[in-house]
């Protein structure tokens, strides 16, 4: 067995004991790999494992990637900052878009979604502990974009995601993603599709999924610490 298989192995027993911790089924909590610097030939690998969805910060890495394993039907999904003179490459490559934060990159990946492909999965990041280096929209914003973001062709409003402060504070990071659930059930309440809490990493995938977690997002804990991109 791989590292990498032995590190999906230990990563998907956490889930499943902190999803049963939390009295939810391990089925409702999806593993988004992420593979942020490391090359296709580690994700190949977790391919072989079963893992299915992977998850990429910088644009052209990423569509380097998508392109050499084509052949793997594997879901892509986009979760770093995403700058507006990138957005066609990631309306034409990836499944799934985590970090919408205002209406500009929202209508771009609209517009240059290609007709020939499904709608473009969307969650809106939302910045729940108000620091001002962090993206995402401010919780008051949230429904005018959720609002605009739902009506957009070529998109489908998928739900929520959320990257909290760094902290060790169980209870501060349970109430980070508490706010996000919340915001979620804000939502649904008028009436939009957000069934997705993308929220958790490495480090706080077991309080992520005690507050709604449907997708924890994974990197060092499968395939190591991270060296910087080139």
């Amino acid at each position: 067995m791989t590292r990498i298989a032995e590190n999906l192995q230990a990563v998907r027993a956490r889930i499943a004991a902190a999803a049963l911790a939390a009295g939810r089924n391990p089925e409702e909590v999806a593993l988004l790999a992420v593979s942020k610097t490391w090359p296709a030939e580690d994700v190949a690998d977790a391919a072989r494992c079963g893992q299915r969805a992977f998850g990429e910060n910088y644009v052209q890495e990423g569509v380097d990637k998508i392109v050499q394993l084509s052949g793997l039907g594997l879901e892509w999904h986009f979760i770093g900052p995403l700058q507006s003179n990138k957005t066609r490459l990631v309306a034409e490559h990836f499944d799934w878009v985590h970090s919408i934060d205002r209406a500009k990159i929202a209508e771009r990946l609209s517009a240059q979604r290609p007709g020939s492909m499904e709608p473009l999965n969307v969650c809106l990041q939302v910045n729940v502990s108000g620091e001002g280096s962090k993206s995402g929209v401010r919780p008051e914003a949230l429904p005018a974009l959720a609002d605009m973001v739902s009506a957009l062709p070529g998109l489908r409003l998928r739900g929520l995601m959320c990257i909290p402060e760094a902290t060790h504070d169980q209870r501060l990071l349970r109430s980070r993603f508490a706010t996000l659930r919340e915001l979620r059930g804000d939502l649904r309440a008028r009436g939009l599709v957000a069934e997705t809490l993308s929220m958790g990493m490495s480090h706080d995938v077991e309080e992520a999924i005690a507050e709604g977690a449907t997708i924890v997002r994974v990197g060092s804990a499968i395939f190591g610490e991270r060296s910087a991109p080139t």
